[in-house]
């Protein structure tokens, strides 16, 4: 028998999209509470770069995983094989979530005791950079399969998210991937954005990627 439920969720109103979000991380700073909105296209290695994220942090940091998706309960039998606390989302077709809908997911994974809730959104590079969920830090996958040109194919993704994961960096030398070339791309858009250059099968890169995390979870949590 799974270990974790299944929510079903409805879409807010888009116009009071903002305001529910600025409300919403009002309520995490208030609980202490850290929200990582982690976002991808499908196949960019965005599940597995989440078990290796939490095989590193979960002994540590009190965390809990939202996992978002039109349908299936794939990933969050993945995930629950780390031992976290997890919950399934299904979106009901919508390719994304908004504050209103991961206030509801919150709220179903009863988050009270935990520090930090990485929230596995909608796999895609449109819908998901339109919709703030009010989470704390923005953070997106590219995997070095997928091409060096999407920062000038997606520039709104790579401009609100705070971090830019380069994935599997360990078949670099497979692909006509250019490095610095999509770190000076993603830079002229987000002159902010950390970078990480990583490789989930391999572990390369993500403790470097993890003590970032650790860092902002522990700055959000302790003010």
């Amino acid at each position: 028998m799974s270990d974790f439920k299944v929510m079903e969720i409805k879409e807010s109103v888009f116009d009071n999209n903002d305001r529910q979000a600025d409300l919403l991380r009002d309520s995490l700073k208030e609980r202490k509470l850290f929200l990582l909105n982690l976002m991808s296209s499908p196949g960019s290695g965005k599940t597995t770069t989440l078990v290796r994220t939490l095989e590193h942090i979960k002994h540590n940091i009190r965390v809990g995983v939202m996992e978002a998706d039109i349908d299936s309960d794939v990933d969050a039998q993945t995930i629950a094989k780390q031992g976290v606390k997890v919950i399934q989302l299904h979106t009901g077709g919508m390719c994304h979530l908004d504050a209103d809908m991961t206030a509801q997911g919150l709220e179903g994974l009863q988050a009270n005791e935990l520090d930090l809730v990485i929230l596995e959104n909608v796999g895609n590079l449109v819908c998901p950079a339109e919709f703030d969920t009010g989470a704390v830090k923005n953070a997106m996958i590219l995997s070095v399969p997928e091409g060096d040109d999407k920062p000038l194919k997606y520039p709104l993704m790579f401009s609100i998210c705070d971090v830019f994961l380069i994935n599997k960096i360990d078949t670099l030398e497979y692909f006509d991937f250019d490095l610095d070339a999509v770190i000076e791309r993603a830079k002229a858009l987000n002159p902010e954005i950390e970078i990480f250059a990583i490789s989930a099968k391999t572990g390369a890169g993500i403790a470097d990627w993890t003590g970032w995390l650790r860092q902002q979870v522990s700055d959000w949590n302790a003010n």
